[in-house]
């Protein structure tokens, strides 16, 4: 079965897919099994999630950790979300 992407999960209309990162970022195609960044839309700036933009890195990150999606996909790949969430500390510094 294919893994959805989170554009799907949120049911974004065409015309929001085709200006998001996250359905136009080719660099991470195939990441958790998504196509380009839709299965890790929380690693990608400029996402916009209910039509707002989160600001920095850190509070971006404090609310996808919250996300639905977020947790589906962590559920779906097998990792923690202490695993994920310290692999981005990292990152964000």
């Amino acid at each position: 079965m294919a893994r959805q992407n989170c554009w799907e999960f949120f049911d974004c209309e065409l015309e929001k897919q085709q200006i998001c990162p996250a359905a136009n970022d080719v660099s991470l195609d195939g990441k958790n099994g998504g196509v380009n960044g839709g299965r890790i839309c929380w690693k990608i700036n400029g996402v916009k999630c209910d039509e707002k933009s989160h600001g920095d890195k850190a509070k971006k990150m404090l609310i996808c950790f919250e996300c639905a999606f977020f947790k589906k996909v962590q559920d779906e790949e097998g990792k923690s979300l202490e695993q994920n969430i310290e692999q981005t500390k990292t990152s964000i510094v």
